[in-house]
């Protein structure tokens, strides 16, 4: 079985699959320190809470946008799996080709978000994952990845709203009933929700008319991406996971060239 690991700077996001079938996913905060071996506990406990034996585990795969964790992640997963990782670094197998300027400052969470597009829905492929930061990114038709667009996500937003102003409370993020609210919190509530749909209509609109691909497809992936995915016609698929199912297809290229 594999175990696939998604570090973003807020949740470490993990899935295990037999072969093509998804059996679990759970979460953990990224923010909490933990030594090598608090976090190799602590898989082997998620990963037998979901009926899943840890022994069974025999290969896994991590993608990681905050290097300070893999040192002990890395270790305890040789510790407490017997697995040396496959990490998703410049020189891996992804059947994607980066045609940017600096290939190297493209996030690994956005090349796996691609490859999963890419793999599952062809090209032209616009993909939109709304996580801590929420980016756009253009697949060409041939697997390329052309341009990305990097945005505030709307959590993030949120907590900058409330950070930074003394009378504004910390909110529940969802979208309001009518976008003409009568009161603080729907206020809140619906500059960061209507504010989000406004801001990926518009991004989807101009990348598609500047990168000559009209008719890309649009994937979405994120936690909170589902609450703007229903929100807007802009949107073709909605994908919670598309991100381990890269994780998979990264680790299934990869098995194939050892």
């Amino acid at each position: 079985m594999l175990l696939v690991i998604d570090v973003g700077n807020t949740n470490i996001t993990l899935g295990v699959f037999d072969k093509e079938e998804l059996f679990g996913t759970f979460r953990m905060k990224t923010k909490q320190p933990r030594t090598s071996d608090e976090y190799g506990i602590t898989l082997q406990e998620l990963v037998e809470r979901h009926g899943i034996e840890s022994s069974k585990i025999n290969a896994v795969i991590i993608a990681s946008v905050v290097p300070d964790v893999m040192h002990s992640l890395g270790s305890a997963i040789i510790k407490y799996f017997g697995v040396k990782p496959v990490v998703v670094s410049a020189g891996i197998k992804t059947g994607i080709r980066i045609v940017t300027e600096n290939p190297r400052q493209v996030g690994p969470d956005r090349i796996v978000d691609a490859v999963g597009a890419y793999t599952l829905y062809g090209g032209p492929t616009i993909v939109v994952d709304f996580g801590t930061a929420t980016t756009f990114d253009v697949i060409g038709p041939d697997g390329t990845f052309e341009a990305g667009v990097i945005a505030p996500g709307i959590r993030t937003s949120a907590q900058s709203l409330w950070g930074e102003a003394d009378m504004l409370p910390a909110i529940e993020i969802r979208k309001p009933k009518s976008i003409l609210a009568k009161e603080t919190i729907t206020a809140m509530q619906a500059g960061l929700v209507y504010g989000q749909i406004g801001q990926t209509e518009y991004i989807i609109r101009r990348m598609k008319e500047e990168s000559g691909y009209p008719n890309a497809k649009v994937v979405a992936t994120g936690g909170l991406g589902k609450i703007i995915a229903n929100e807007t016609d802009m949107i073709d698929v909605y994908d919670s996971q598309l991100t381990l199912k890269g994780l998979r297809f990264i680790y299934e290229k990869n098995k194939k060239n050892k």
